[in-house]
């Protein structure tokens, strides 16, 4: 899942000239059609955690675009790709959402779970304005994507979009980059550290690529005088490995309300499977409801093919 991860720095900010990420707490700029507020802003209800999230303002906004990242990942990552739709879309308000677990949002949350997590984002849906019309979610943020419309609360959801995420259940991948090993490498380092540069040197020690080890830097944070990676790995290993064993195939070849389900796959990326890729092709060929998009990319289809990724949203998803 994180093979080949954040080759270029927009993958670990794509907003910033630092390889490390920077809040930008408060920071306000027109950028074309839009107004980018960067400033932290979060939702408490009585049934989920408490989301942080950014927006981005197109300057008519009528309906709301979520943008939901991978795992061990932040909303802002998405930022480029969000900024650059709202821009084409002026008619949409962009939220990058911090996943439970990650980012700004609450860490180690009882009973972690996909569904915990897609609840969190219908329930934060339900309290914001502009009504929130469709989801774009990559890797994890896929899957939290595909059981926010299972759930069937978002009354106006029209389009779910799932960038290199498969639908289905799958063992979970152990392998050298995948997330599970990267999180048991972040567990072998000492527990704080001097600053983010020994945390990138640590971790670039401990056999991990120096892109990767700058992007997780973005959960690295200061207590005092040191510095700790911030994330409880053992909520981040439960919503992963209930990833692998969700299967969620029926959301898509049954698409809930007026919801149209759009799968995005990275033709290089190993995500799919040849059986997988069968079966989403036999389900758009028999669903007006249902596309599928393979795209010059690996699974960082958001980095590898910008362009590409922003004319499929655009494509499918109209003003």
């Amino acid at each position: 899942m994180l093979k080949n991860a954040c080759k270029r720095r927009e993958c670990v900010n794509d907003t910033s000239s630092s390889p490390l990420w920077i809040p930008e707490n408060g920071a306000k700029s027109i950028l074309g059609n839009v107004l980018d507020n960067t400033h932290t802003r979060h939702m408490t209800t009585d049934i989920s955690v408490e989301l942080a999230f950014d927006r981005i303002d197109g300057t008519q906004p009528k309906r709301a675009i979520a943008f939901l990242h991978g795992i061990l990942g932040r909303g802002n990552n998405l930022r480029t790709i969000a900024r650059r739709f709202v821009e084409a879309r002026p008619g949409w308000t962009a939220w990058l959402v911090d996943l439970r677990g990650h980012g700004r949002s609450p860490k180690g949350t009882p009973a972690p779970s996909l569904e915990s997590a897609a609840r969190d984002v219908v329930d934060f849906a339900g309290r914001l304005a502009p009504p929130l019309g469709a989801i774009v979610g990559h890797s994890f943020g896929g899957k939290v994507a595909l059981e926010a419309a299972r759930i069937g609360a978002i009354s106006l959801l029209e389009h779910v979009i799932v960038i290199d995420s498969v639908p289905g259940v799958r063992d979970p991948l152990r392998g050298e980059d995948s997330a599970l090993a990267v999180m048991d490498a972040i567990e072998s380092l000492p527990r704080t550290l001097a600053s983010r540069s020994d945390f990138i040197e640590a971790l670039v020690a401990a056999g991990k690529t120096r892109p990767l080890a700058q992007w997780l830097a973005g959960s690295v944070e200061r207590e005092g005088d040191h510095v700790r990676f911030m994330l409880d790995l053992n909520e981040v290993r439960a919503l992963i490995l209930d990833y692998f064993a969700r299967d969620l195939w029926p959301v898509v070849e049954h698409p809930p309300g007026a919801a149209r389900m759009h799968l995005v796959i990275g033709d290089h990326s190993g995500s799919y499977s040849p059986a997988d890729r069968e079966r989403a092709a036999r389900i758009a060929a028999s669903s007006e409801r249902v596309t599928v998009d393979v795209l010059a990319a690996g699974h960082w289809v958001h980095v590898d093919n910008p362009d590409g990724l922003l004319r499929k949203l655009l494509d499918h998803i109209g003003g």
